[in-house]
């Protein structure tokens, strides 16, 4: 069997016990089985044969391969996945990658059935040496293009940490240019080159504390953080409360007319632009200050369109 077979099939473990904790090896064995079709797929070499003993095997893959360790419970009388919360999220995110790039190699003719966005690479091919330069306290150097500028400049960072915000991926760390702490997209990062040079740790950055009140990668040390209500009808709402806007968000009143949240974070560009998406579709009841910046973005927006 190919390496494709055997890891489609270390997936499919871990999928169904995702689905059902503590699963017995008979139940595990028979979801296999139900989809050995969709086995096929990565290697049609497989065969249906799925022992105890290869079980075992796959445990110890499993775990070799994602660190991801499956443990029996006598007490539930079965296996389930160990993890701390920030391993499930990677171990969510893998799944839905391979689920994807499965999908994707199913059909001969894509476009007939899948249509994918046009959009630039978005630079993830330098993620793992970032991780590696992160964890290892490594200088890095880069070539980066900012969207409003034509040259290209040489960056030399103290990199901190990646990090992911509306489908894009950010290096955060400080600038030895400068000094100052600052995020560069990896889409607009080439060249890159993790050095054998080792910066110190400094003890008084905590990321947590540096984007506690930001909404996405702007930071909101300098800003001071606020208390904002946020009214959205009931359609938009839904979508609010499945996907929140912010860490902070808090429900305040949830009927068939309005969905009202709060939020406490620092009013940037892109909070007010996140705002003016969803359109009247929601109206800002506090702050005054956010209110008077939106209706004057609504005001010159109309204006563009006073001849018609």
């Amino acid at each position: 069997m190919s390496k494709r077979g055997y890891i489609s099939r270390y997936l499919l473990i871990l999928k169904r016990l995702k689905q059902k904790p503590y699963s017995t090896f008979e139940e595990i064995n028979g979801y296999i089985e139900d989809q050995f079709e969709y086995l096929q797929m990565s290697d049609d070499t497989l065969n249906s044969s799925f022992s105890k003993r290869t079980f075992q095997r796959d445990l110890r893959e499993i775990r070799n391969v994602f660190g991801i360790n499956v443990e029996y419970s006598r007490s539930n009388t079965g296996y389930y996945i160990e993890q701390s919360e920030t391993e499930n999220l990677n171990f969510q995110r893998m799944l839905e990658a391979f689920d994807m790039f499965n999908s994707l190699n199913v059909a001969n003719d894509l476009n007939l059935f899948v249509q994918m966005e046009n959009r630039k690479p978005q630079g993830t091919e330098n993620l793992y040496g970032l991780i590696h330069a992160i964890k290892n306290k490594f200088i890095v150097q880069f070539n980066y293009q900012k969207f409003w500028e034509d040259k290209i400049s040489k960056r030399r960072l103290d990199p901190y940490l990646v990090k992911e915000f509306k489908n894009r991926w950010f290096l955060v760390g400080r600038d030895e240019g400068d000094g100052k702490i600052k995020n560069f997209g990896l889409d607009r990062l080439t060249s890159l080159e993790i050095t054998n040079v080792h910066f110190k740790s400094i003890n008084e950055f905590d990321v947590d504390r540096y984007f506690k009140y930001s909404f996405g990668v702007i930071s909101s040390e300098n800003l001071e953080p606020q208390d904002i209500i946020l009214s959205f009808n009931s359609f938009q709402g839904k979508y609010i409360k499945t996907l929140p806007i912010h860490h902070s968000q808090k429900i305040l009143m949830d009927n068939e007319k309005e969905l009202r949240i709060s939020l406490k974070l620092c009013v940037t560009h892109d909070f007010v632009m996140e705002l003016l998406s969803y359109g009247s579709n929601v109206k800002v009841l506090e702050p005054t200050t956010l209110i008077s910046e939106l209706s004057r973005s609504y005001s010159e927006s109309l204006s563009l369109y006073k001849h018609y």
